[in-house]
């Protein structure tokens, strides 16, 4: 069986969705199913600085990801997403599906223009979608009367979170399947042993919470003598908005964008993961990401978090108050038998509801049962 995985945002910028598909790919392809990612990719150079000034992957796709235009960023749900909207694009998919000649497409965000839009219209083969998305989704009422009826090619339904789920039948009615965001276990986690210091995990946008984190910050230093990492946001970003709060800099590591492999080593080695999203969140990968790791978390008490954070996992806390973040932050570093168990516990929710090994079998019976549907119709020209 060959599977095209299509994701509407750019392989040279990391996300949850981009992560998931990638881990996607890796997982089917340990059961002997073939694929191929179309994405987006932005290569590096002066006009890729110009548009993203976000820090990213500026390499060489792998061979098995199907570039199909530049992306640029386009604000939505609170979050600035890189999409593909490239109107060569449109011509792009069409050239690969009728290339690749998939046995099944995989969408992501299947109403996310323009790679996933392109992929239902112009599909011969049956389709499954995921939808990550939560919140308030506006463009979905934008998309809903343009191109809202290609939803009829989909031939199965899946929502990472209960929340998700509500958010797409908001929109598009229908049956959806829950399965979760897929996170890579590392072979081997401990939860003791670990340095004194604590990650942040997200992009440097409103609804990840940093500024909460960082306000909280020098009352969890002085209490405690920890360290803070930063991932993933822009380091320049990150000390505009120190200047910006006036907030000093003391045990703070901005470390910018990792691979996967330095992150996993990241979270392997610090005590916890803080999470003080505001909203938007559909599931909270990142979670999961430090689940794995049997790292204990600290995060925002929001409802895309409540369906992975588990009262033996971590603490929350009411997003945006940023006492309560420094202690229940400086609680859980100081109780130490607390915090090891935690992140046993959190491994084993990890291994038992997210792992790959559990998740791609079940895609893979998803696309048995629609390959045995009849056969798609053209769409006409």
């Amino acid at each position: 069986m060959k599977v095209g995985i299509v994701v509407p945002y750019s392989w040279s910028f990391w996300g949850a969705v981009v992560e998931h598909a990638e881990l996607q790919a890796a997982a089917l392809e340990q059961l002997g199913i073939e694929t191929r990612t179309i994405i987006g990719n932005d290569p590096p150079g002066s006009f890729t600085r110009a548009l993203h000034p976000r820090l990213g992957r500026h390499g060489t796709p792998p061979e098995h990801v199907i570039p199909v235009g530049r992306s640029v960023i386009v604000p939505a749900n609170g979050s600035l997403p890189n999409i593909i909207l490239s109107p060569r694009t449109l011509f792009r998919v069409r050239r690969a599906l009728e290339r690749e000649r998939f046995d099944v497409l995989h969408l992501h965000e299947p109403m996310t223009p323009i790679p996933c839009v392109a992929a239902l219209a112009f599909a011969r083969t049956p389709i499954v979608a995921t939808f990550h998305a939560a919140g308030d989704l506006s463009w979905l009422k934008i998309a809903k009367p343009v191109y809202g009826e290609l939803t009829g090619r989909i031939d199965h339904r899946i929502a990472v979170s209960e929340q998700a789920r509500r958010s797409a039948q908001r929109y598009f009615p229908g049956d959806y399947e829950i399965i979760p965001n897929g996170v890579l276990v590392p072979p081997a986690a401990d939860a003791a042993e670990r340095e004194h210091r604590v990650v942040f995990v997200g992009r440097h946008e409103p609804r990840k919470g940093l500024h909460v984190l960082l306000r909280a910050w020098p009352d969890v230093h002085r209490r405690t003598g920890a360290r803070l990492g930063i991932v993933g946001a822009d380091p320049l970003a990150v000390r505009l908005l120190l200047t910006r709060l006036r907030v000093r800099g003391d045990g703070i590591d901005v470390l910018g964008f990792l691979s996967q492999d330095e992150l996993t080593a990241e979270l392997l080695a610090a005590k916890a993961l803080v999470a003080p999203s505001l909203g938007g969140e559909s599931f909270g990968m990142v979670l999961t990401r430090a689940f794995a790791c049997a790292t204990p978390v600290v995060a925002s008490d929001i409802s895309g978090y409540r369906d992975v954070m588990t009262p033996e996992t971590g603490l929350t806390v009411p997003p945006g108050d940023v006492p309560a973040l420094a202690d229940a932050v400086v609680a859980l570093l100081e109780d130490e038998p607390r915090r090891r168990d935690a992140g046993a516990a959190a491994r084993a929710v990890a291994e038992e509801r997210y792992a790959w090994d559990a998740i791609a079998p079940r895609l893979a019976r998803i696309y048995e049962l629609v390959t045995a549907l009849p056969a798609r119709v053209p769409a006409a020209g």
